[in-house]
C-alpha cells in the first residue's frame, strides 16, 4: 500500500528496511523506550543493540498496511517478512512523538 507517512514514520521504515541501525537510531529520542517480544530498550545505545541483533536474527522488512494517528499517538500497521517462524505477521507499531524523535516504541501483534 502507498500512503504518506510523516517524514520521522517514513524514515524509520526506510531505515529499517535497509538495515541501517545508524539511521534507525536517530530517529530516537536519547531516553527513548522501546518494548518488543516482552523486552524494553532504554536509550538509543540499548536500541541500537536491540535493532542489530534483530537486523542479523531476523532480516526482517516491514511493509506499510496502514497508519492511524490519535490521541498523541501514531500507529504503523506493517506486513513483517523475515527469516523467523510465521513470516509473515501483522504487527502493529506504537510510537510515541516528541520534538520530531520517537520518544516510545511498542511493537504488538496487530490487533492486540
Amino acid at each position: 500500500m502507498n500512503m504518506k507517512l510523516p517524514p520521522l514514520v517514513a524514515k524509520f521504515v526506510q531505515a529499517k528496511n535497509a538495515y541501517d541501525s545508524t539511521a534507525f537510531v536517530a530517529c530516537f529520542a536519547d531516553q527513548a523506550v522501546v518494548h518488543d517480544e516482552g523486552k524494553e530498550m532504554r536509550g538509543t545505545i540499548a536500541i541500537q543493540k536491540w535493532i542489530e541483533a534483530s537486523n542479523k536474527k531476523y532480516q526482517d522488512t516491514l511493509t506499510v498496511t496502514n497508519l492511524v494517528e490519535h490521541n498523541n499517538e501514531t500507529v504503523l500497521t506493517a506486513l513483517v517478512a523475515g527469516n523467523f517462524e510465521g513470516s509473515p505477521v501483522s504487527l502493529d507499531f506504537h510510537f510515541s512523538i516528541k520534538e520530531d524523535k520517537i520518544d516510545r516504541l511498542s511493537i504488538l501483534v496487530a490487533g492486540e
